[in-house]
């Protein structure tokens, strides 16, 4: 009994795989910017902003 060459159904395969990752990769990454990134940025330079106007305010 002779086996059916697989290469068409891994070549296939392997162009949904690759579709599938980069696509989840980018949404991933996206998520991780606007949805964490950008926050964590955001508190930091208010508490330096605070931390500007407290020693301003002091120093008056």
């Amino acid at each position: 009994m002779p086996v059916a060459p697989i290469t068409g159904i891994l070549r296939k395969r392997l162009w949904l795989d690759l579709s599938v990752a980069l696509g989840l990769g980018v949404t991933a990454a996206y998520g991780f910017w606007y949805g964490v990134h950008l926050k964590t940025l955001q508190r930091q330079e208010e508490y330096y902003l605070r931390l500007e106007r407290s020693r301003a305010q002091a120093s008056e």
